[in-house]
């Protein structure tokens, strides 16, 4: 089962429709400095906002577990890179990363719904451990943004993205069962950052339906709120019946 399928299909509908796009694979030697907490910049120092107030803005971890979907690990930027933005300006961060099945397992079995459940929450919370010198990340999980104060002095010393990528790039390697990983960066204006959000929240009730499996589901389809999930995602019904052939 595919869980994310529309969602990485979307995707990859964008990365065709921007040839002009902006691709460095992974180089643990070409990281952005770190701290280790959490890093505070104020407004005083700081150069731009992306995804700040008025401004588009997106956030999600999604995985594939297709053998043909990547091999290596990489930093795609469609936009204008830190370097060569002046204003606040909307943002987008999505992360793709392949892994071994072994990490979803059966997920018609509960235990293994459960292991794959925290698996994905633990990939997903990685983004709450990146402390990138001199960019300030803060993420909101109610409604699916992410928003960066980047400050003047990192923007004088060479912060990139392709940098930052890497950063997101070695945390997600190091987590057994990640073969490979995208961090997608979008500055560009005239993408459409409400369907990106959109697409954010759509991940987040899909893995969401793995916790409720666990929980106990409705007998009759018409009643549940995870139904239009149901329809989307093939074999997620079969899933919360515990069996196939299972109709609404």
């Amino acid at each position: 089962m595919e869980l994310y399928q529309t969602v990485l299909e979307h995707i990859e509908q964008l990365l065709e429709k921007h040839p002009e796009r902006k691709t460095y694979a992974y180089d643990s030697r070409k990281k952005w400095p770190e701290t280790d907490k959490f890093e505070l910049v104020m407004g005083r120092d700081t150069a731009y906002e992306l995804g700040g107030t008025n401004h588009g803005a997106a956030n999600f971890t999604c995985v594939t577990t297709a053998e043909d979907a990547f091999t290596g690990s990489e930093t795609i930027v469609i936009g204008n890179d830190l370097k060569e933005i002046r204003e606040d300006t909307p943002y987008a961060r999505l992360v793709i990363l392949s892994v071994d099945p072994a990490m979803l397992g059966n997920l018609e079995d509960k235990k293994a719904s459960e292991r794959a459940f925290r698996a994905l929450q633990k990939l997903d919370f990685i983004k709450y451990h990146v402390f990138a010198k001199g960019y300030m990340i803060r993420t909101s999980s109610e409604n699916f943004k992410e928003q960066v104060r980047v400050s003047k002095k990192a923007i004088a010393e060479g912060i990139t993205f392709e940098k930052i990528g890497n950063c997101f790039l070695d945390r997600y390697l190091n987590v057994d069962g990640v073969k490979a990983a995208r961090v997608i960066f979008f500055t560009d204006p005239a993408e459409d950052y409400n369907a990106l959000r959109e697409d954010a929240k759509k991940v987040h009730e899909i893995t969401m339906t793995l916790s409720r499996i666990l929980e106990g589901m409705p007998t009759d389809c018409s009643m549940c709120s995870l139904k239009p999930i149901c329809d989307e995602v093939e074999g997620m019904r079969e899933l919360h019946f515990g069996k196939e052939g299972t109709k609404s």
